[in-house]
């Protein structure tokens, strides 16, 4: 069911809609390498076919999963005697690239370079990671996206009609009800949505007007299917940035989708209740302390009642934590204390905030001018340096005028502007 031409292609329009670059490249027959990242369905082998058919080249395929150096070189050889023999093009596609390491990668190089072949590369993890910077700057890098379900539903519905390829030759009664269903259990894979609707036609029901295909067949072969969510990939990485950012934004709402899309597709829990801890000290702080408190609390109640049960825990914290008031005060305070522990070298302890445990300590001054904070007004010792001298009046925290904050960032204010004299 493979489309025969770029009006056939299904979805891809901010790269295949009339007009657009890469559009013209493959019609104006303007060749050169590329590489394709999207998620798995999206057709980048079926897009690399229809580019070699337009360019009247020869399609050579490499599976990374399966070849190596020498299947590469192979492949080369081919290429050059095309060219060399007969002045033909050859495109080179190679599916899950990102699964070639260094060498192999480097393998293609010469060869893209003196133009022996067009390489096409398909991966499903981000290139940035993923591939060496060398062969991504000969390539042009094009993003596919999952399909739309309204893409979907017309793939399907040219596999219904199609009798050569497809299904029409048994004549299925197949209504909009169950189209939908496919298309949007397929989470925008029109390969898993074709998969199904095989499946399912093999389960179809004898009526008075023929075959047809019922919503039961389609949620039996569907079963209970996961979402998108590769562990350790783009998505993951995706999916956590989301929640974080929406218990950041205050939307409770939002956090709590993105929780569940992970849950969901299959995200270990514990990562998410270690990461819920890190968004109350990054981004609540101090305007709301209780909110790492509730993050560790969740985190422990998921250990003692594990799945589902210990799912509406992290799910209550993250709830609270979008909704408390917020502060990246201190997580700003502690990278500029960093930056100049790092970079301000070695620095002495002034001799005053030294302790002075042995007679010879006291007499080298350690501890001299001290002034025992509990012994002053308000248990506070104005006009006092604690920092080493080079790095003296230095601010780092700065209280945010919300929740808690607003109480400490005044209390600091009234220390700082009333000077007392110490209690003698």
């Amino acid at each position: 069911m493979r489309p025969a031409t770029l009006d056939e292609y299904a979805g891809q329009s901010h790269l295949l809609a009339v007009g657009k670059p890469l559009r013209r490249a493959i019609e104006e027959s303007r060749p050169h390498s590329m590489l394709f990242w999207g998620p798995p369905g999206t057709g980048k082998t079926t897009l690399a076919r229809l580019i070699t058919h337009y360019w009247n080249a020869e399609f050579l395929t490499l599976s990374a999963v399966l070849a190596g150096v020498k299947d590469i070189r192979a492949a080369v050889e081919v290429a050059r005697d095309n060219r060399q023999q007969r002045g033909r093009a050859t495109v080179l596609f190679v599916d899950e690239v990102h699964r070639f390491n260094k060498a192999q990668q480097d393998a293609f190089l010469p060869h893209i370079e003196d133009g022996t072949l067009l390489f096409i590369g398909a991966t499903t993890e981000n290139p940035s990671f993923e591939l060496n910077n060398a062969l991504l700057s000969r390539v042009r890098t094009y993003v596919l996206r999952p399909l739309t379900p309204e893409a979907i539903v017309g793939v399907l519905q040219r596999a219904l009609h199609n009798r050569e390829h497809g299904l029409g030759e048994q004549g299925l009664q197949v209504g909009d009800e169950v189209l939908n269903a496919l298309a949007q259990a397929a989470d925008g894979d029109a390969r898993r949505a074709l998969n199904w609707l095989e499946q399912a036609a093999d389960l179809a029901e004898a009526t008075p007007a023929g075959a047809a295909l019922s919503i039961a067949s389609v949620q039996e072969v569907v079963g209970g299917n996961l979402r998108r969510f590769d562990k350790g990939g783009d998505l993951f990485y995706e999916q956590i940035s989301a929640l974080h950012k929406s218990v950041r934004g205050t939307d409770p709402d939002a956090a709590l989708y993105w929780l569940c899309r992970m849950l969901d597709g299959g995200c270990d829990p514990l990562y998410i209740a270690r990461r819920v801890v890190r968004m109350a000290t990054e981004d609540i702080g101090n305007a709301d302390p209780r909110g790492l408190t509730l993050a560790l609390n969740a985190w422990d109640t998921y250990e003692r009642l594990g799945s589902p049960e210990g799912h509406l825990a992290i799910a209550q914290a993250v709830v609270y934590l979008a909704c408390a008031p917020k502060s990246n005060a201190v997580y700003t305070a502690f990278k500029q204390a960093m930056s100049d522990a790092q970079q301000s070298g070695s620095l002495d302890v002034p001799m005053h905030l030294r302790n002075a445990p042995t007679a010879l300590m006291k007499t080298l001054d350690y501890g001299k001018g001290y002034r025992y904070a509990h012994d002053e007004q308000d248990a506070y010792v104005h006009g006092e340096n604690y920092f080493p001298e080079a790095l003296k009046g230095r601010r780092y925290y700065e209280p945010v005028a919300r929740g808690l904050e607003i109480k400490i960032r005044e209390k600091l204010a009234a220390l700082r502007a009333n000077p007392v004299k110490a209690n003698t």
